[in-house]
């Protein structure tokens, strides 16, 4: 069986690796992979460039399942279901933490849903109401979704982007107020902004978020800052935040629980679940965002998403051939 391994630094791996065998666990299902999307943010820093090898990769993938367990009654052997799995041809997966793929919607386009689920919970927790002014900082896969996301849901978006190819897919996915820069370009929006997700991880776009939101706006920080790219003071993003009475917190997905219950009106699955509907009724694009690749191709793929000679900003790889 194959499974994408990162083995050493910057170097990725399609190694061959134990089937899952033996009984299966009663509320689990055997599943046998159809595509899996690489979150190039956390795969690129957190294992391509990790310091401890071998290092198993991937979280979102679409499956077929083989087999399910004895106490599994709502799934059945060839259904297609979305999980957080990895980047491996088959694997064991508990059967209450995967859903199925509507109908219609093909495996390549149902796995970008994990990553919508990201921007989703920002949705659910914002302050910000439509019709208010959302700013997107940086529009990579998360970033490009997220504008889409909030465009359907109503609000006034403006996406900024620095580079132009990305610019490109981003209105090519439907986005119309898209923008290279958010100082100058967007003194216009100065006061505006109830709401700035930023995407770029990058400081300066947190502090340009903190002079443009409106008194108790949000700067949602969802871009992970891996690495410090600019010499601000946090004196300088502390001054807007106090002076401007800006909300500035954290995106962690995970505020809000992964599975329905009492209490609590989201959901991660909920989520997934009306991504994935939004994707198959064609109201979220993501046919620009990443290319198919086969998995013998995975470490040609992390070095040109990590040296952006793809010609995409993500990758698909694809385990039915």
């Amino acid at each position: 069986m194959r499974k994408i391994l990162f083995t050493a630094y910057e170097r990725a791996e399609l190694c061959d690796v134990p089937e899952p065998h033996g009984n299966l666990d009663p509320g689990k299902i055997r599943c046998r992979s159809e595509v899996s999307l690489v979150s190039p943010g956390t795969e690129l820093n957190w294992g391509f460039r990790g310091k401890t090898f071998p290092i198993h990769t991937g979280y979102t993938n679409v499956s077929v399942i083989e087999e399910v367990g004895a106490e599994v009654t709502d799934l059945k052997p060839g259904d297609t279901v979305f999980s957080h799995g990895a980047h491996v041809e088959k694997f064991d997966f508990d059967a209450k933490k995967v859903i199925r793929v509507p109908e219609g919607l093909k495996p390549e386009v149902a796995v970008y849903a994990r990553l919508m689920g990201i921007s989703m919970s920002t949705l659910n927790t914002a302050a910000a109401h439509p019709p208010s002014v959302v700013l997107v900082t940086g529009l990579g896969p998360i970033g490009n979704l997220a504008a889409q996301i909030f465009c359907r849901c109503g609000y006034s978006v403006t996406g900024v982007e620095p580079d132009a190819s990305r610019r490109k897919d981003a209105l090519a996915c439907g986005l119309q107020d898209v923008r290279a820069n958010a100082d100058e370009a967007c003194a216009d929006l100065k006061d505006k902004v109830a709401l700035h997700v930023e995407c770029s991880g990058h400081e300066q776009a947190s502090l340009q978020g903190c002079r443009l939101v409106r008194k108790r706006g949000e700067v949602v920080l969802l871009g992970v800052p891996w690495k410090r790219l600019t010499d601000l003071y946090a004196h300088e993003i502390l001054h807007e935040v106090f002076h401007r009475f800006v909300v500035l917190r954290s995106g962690w997905e995970w505020e809000i629980p992964l599975d329905p219950r009492d209490f609590s009106f989201y959901s991660i699955a909920d989520n997934v679940a009306c991504a994935m509907e939004w994707l198959r009724d064609g109201s979220i694009q993501t046919e620009p965002l990443g290319s198919v690749y086969s998995p013998a191709d995975c470490h040609r793929v992390y070095e040109g998403l990590l040296n952006k000679t793809l010609s995409t900003s993500t990758a698909l790889f694809d385990w039915r051939h």
